[in-house]
């Protein structure tokens, strides 16, 4: 027997060591340095070598009998069958040849999205596109899912898209901020992650810091829990999606009390004439005020109205978590939050304005230098310019050839072929299961890399089983991080699992540009390549990162934390003429000319008030009365891991728990526990009730990411067994300007199943 011994590799969920035992993983540890670990690591060993593995290549039956296209129905039914790499590599060499020689190189989307795994060199999504772009070209997504609506409308106001680079250091509030009002809370949970991984977890351990220096915080949501009850917050029980309201409410009554900041609005900001016009109902009769605020979102207005005050009083830093603008007119949350401060007059002193997703991953306002470099493996040249945005991908393959607004320009939507898909689960992330069952059952060919037999395994056509981040060499170095991580490969691959580096590598070579992507270089010679280049880029930084047989050795470098606090926009302030913003006027915008030329009247250009497409201040709530949220999950990472035994622990007969306020489980004679039919229009699923009293009335709550698990294997309409809340969520763009996710804007209802409890299949292995 060999000896047992720890070797250090990283996930999304921070750095930790696996014990390796005679070639297996036995368990995992976290780092000695990191003060607040995730438990989540604790399930890794258990599922890179367990049943749910992919363990060769495999063919879906019909497709390998009768070839692309002919059996496009039965993906989510079929079997599949296994094949050797050989002839894996043949099938996917021809078919990509045959796609581009009849229709093109946009016909095949390659705009995989998810959070793959940890690592610089393994990002699966980053080899894709460095190989379909060597191929000729791909179809690719635009924007995100986490915070896209940002993402397209803070160019037009701050002149910026680095959304994560939103929120000032957590120095500065701890020192200097005493009121801190966060819309849609921070929920502890979420700090546990960070994409491309995290050196250590801080983000829970500021907020303490916080709450002992004497900040205050107001939480703004639904949910009492989206602030945990160590911070002492205070919960304002807000309807959803009303917060533009709430904002605009506080924003009327500075102005009416006579604090508003007119010098800083003056000096720093552009459109106040035009959006004060609009507050105060001169251009529609409607005065937004604190009384017409607290009838949309079902708050007292002297709750309203006292906030202001203490606003006014104190240092207030304003937050809003990335989860508010995933929803209906999700773009005017973020424009109303930079309003609402720019009236308050606090942006850019220490500890005041306003800040995006703090809590929303571990890395948000944490001190670090900026422009760390990253080591990273260069995508290359994508010789298509048709793209899509991503929340509007099976909208594009369901209607070839439609032409949508999106950002103030027409967009066309290609004829694809062929998806290429590889570190993501579309059957998580995307609205309306019934149209994406739909939209995959649409194209010739799919092809994905999966280490696991995951809902997006079981719709596809080809699957190549690929390494997890346990059986490969890598390096973590996070965006929001200030560290470079050796990431050593702890056992051998499972089965016939091949890291995406080789599989594309091989696939180039096929197809005839095999030096041009591997450009000669081995895993261990593009990491050394990587970092040698990365070393050079910090030198002007100050830094001096060791050689890379060092970094290898001692497993981590530490970049300097820089001794002053960050201020967002505290450069701005000190100099608004040297440092302008690249906004149109090089000032704030509250009311913008450019989106005023685009004529969206779901983007109006100013921040305002619009109705979602149902809500529950509505007359559908008559037939549909409790609003369903869905966030972040506690055991896992969006549907990453949901397989695993933490991930399975913290379910509930086997379902996806869903949290129901008491009065509406008395009301549908719902007890704790009780299998529950969620249900709309679009779809309906099966949770178990945990009945939350911190949920205010009228609301429902369920983590994302259970595994896709139709009653009917293939058709989209069929009840989910398992809890995957995009059953019931609507296919719809927040406006024309971001075309961006509104998951957060769902009505549904409830009730007790009553019949016979079916079997969760989530994690069988298709296999005939």
């Amino acid at each position: 027997m060999i000896a047992s011994q720890w070797i250090q590799t990283a996930s999304h969920w921070g750095v930790y060591e696996v014990e390796t035992r005679d070639g297996i993983a036995r368990s995992a540890r976290p780092i000695a340095w990191d003060a607040d670990p995730s438990p989540i690591i604790q399930a890794l060993p258990a599922v890179v070598q367990g049943p749910l593995r992919v363990s060769q290549p495999f063919v879906r039956r019909g497709y390998l009998r009768h070839g692309p296209g002919r059996t496009s129905a039965e993906r989510g039914a079929d079997a599949y069958v296994p094949i050797e790499w050989d002839q894996a590599m043949r099938l996917v060499a021809e078919e990509l040849l045959r796609v581009r020689e009849t229709h093109g190189n946009a016909a095949i989307y390659g705009g995989s999205y998810g959070w793959a795994s940890a690592g610089r060199l393994h990002h699966s999504p980053s080899l894709l596109k460095r190989f379909l772009g060597g191929f000729g070209g791909y179809v690719d997504k635009l924007g995100n899912h986490s915070f896209g609506a940002a993402l397209a409308i803070m160019p037009y106001v701050v002149g910026s898209n680095d959304i994560t680079g939103m929120a000032s250091d957590w120095r500065a509030i701890c020192e200097h901020t005493r009121l801190f009002v966060c819309f849609g809370g921070i929920h502890s949970k979420n700090a546990q992650i960070e994409s491309g991984g995290t050196g250590a977890h801080s983000s829970v351990s500021w907020m303490r810091q916080a709450r002992r220096a004497g900040v205050k915080f107001v939480n703004i949501s639904p949910s009492g829990a989206d602030l945990s009850a160590e911070f002492e917050a205070e919960w304002i029980p807000i309807r959803p999606n009303t917060d533009t309201a709430f904002m605009l409410g506080l924003a009327h009554t500075l102005i009416a009390t006579g604090h508003a900041d007119m010098d800083f609005l003056a000096r720093y900001c552009t459109g106040y004439e035009a959006w004060r016009a609009y507050l105060l109902g001169e251009t529609d009769g409607i005065v937004k005020d604190a009384a017409w605020a607290a009838q949309i979102c079902d708050v007292d207005a002297s709750v309203i109205r006292s906030l202001c005050e203490r606003m006014t009083a104190q240092r207030t830093m304003l937050a809003m978590s990335w989860s508010i603008q995933r929803a209906d007119h999700g773009e005017q949350p973020c424009w109303a939050l930079v309003g609402l401060a720019a009236v308050l007059g606090q942006i850019g002193l220490p500890g005041g304005g306003f800040g995006l997703g703090y809590g929303a991953v571990n890395g948000i306002g944490a001190p670090r230098l900026e422009n760390i470099p990253r080591p990273r493996i260069p995508l290359g040249r994508n010789a298509v310019t048709a793209h899509v945005p991503v929340a509007r991908v099976t909208d594009m393959l369901l209607n070839p050839g439609k032409t949508i607004q999106y950002n103030g320009e027409p967009l066309t939507y290609p004829d694809i072929k062929l998806i290429y898909s590889c570190g993501g689960n579309p059957f998580h992330h995307n609205a309306e299961m019934r149209r994406v069952v739909e939209s995959w059952q649409r194209p010739d060919t799919i092809i994905v890399h999966e280490p696991f037999w995951t809902p997006a395994a079981k719709h596809a056509d080809i699957v190549l089983p690929a390494t997890t981040t346990m059986e490969r060499n890598d390096i973590l170095a996070a965006e929001l991080d200030h560290h470079w991580i050796a990431m050593k490969k702890v056992i051998d691959p499972v089965g016939e699992a091949r890291n995406d580096l080789e599989i594309f590598g091989e696939l180039a070579e096929r197809l005839g540009f095999g030096t041009q992507f591997t450009e000669k270089r081995s895993e261990m010679v593009w990491l050394r390549h990587m970092y040698d280049v990365a070393v050079e880029e910090a030198r002007p930084l100050g830094a001096t990162p060791p050689g890379f047989n060092e970094f290898w050795e001692t497993g981590i470098f530490r970049f300097p934390e820089p001794t002053a606090p960050f201020t967002y926009l505290g450069s701005y302030r000190a100099d608004p003429v040297g440092n302008r913003l690249k906004t149109a006027s090089g000032k704030i915008e509250l009311w913008s000319g450019t989106i005023a030329g685009f004529g969206y009247a779901d983007c109006p250009p100013h921040p305002a008030w619009i109705e979602p497409f149902e809500w529950l201040g509505s007359g559908q709530a008559l037939r549909r009365p409790l609003h369903l949220l869905s966030n972040q999950p506690v055991a896992r990472l969006h549907s990453q891991l949901d397989h695993s035994p933490v991930s399975r622990a913290a379910k509930i007969k086997e379902r996806e728990p869903l949290h129901i306020s008491p009065s509406d489980a008395r009301t549908r004679a719902i007890g704790d526990g009780d299998l529950v039919r969620v249900f709309n229009d679009r779809g309906a699923f099966l949770a178990s009730a945990v009945l939350d009293p911190n949920l205010r009335a009228g609301v429902i709550q369920i983590a994302t990411g259970a595994w896709y698990d139709p009653m009917v294997p293939g058709d989209g309409a069929s009840l989910d067994k398992h809890g995957n809340p995009n059953t019931v969520t609507r296919d719809k763009g927040t406006s024309q300007l971001a075309q961006c996710p509104t998951a957060q804007t769902a009505l549904v209802e409830v009730e007790r199943w009553s019949g016979a409890t079916p079997a969760v299949t989530a994690f069988r292995v298709p296999l005939g």
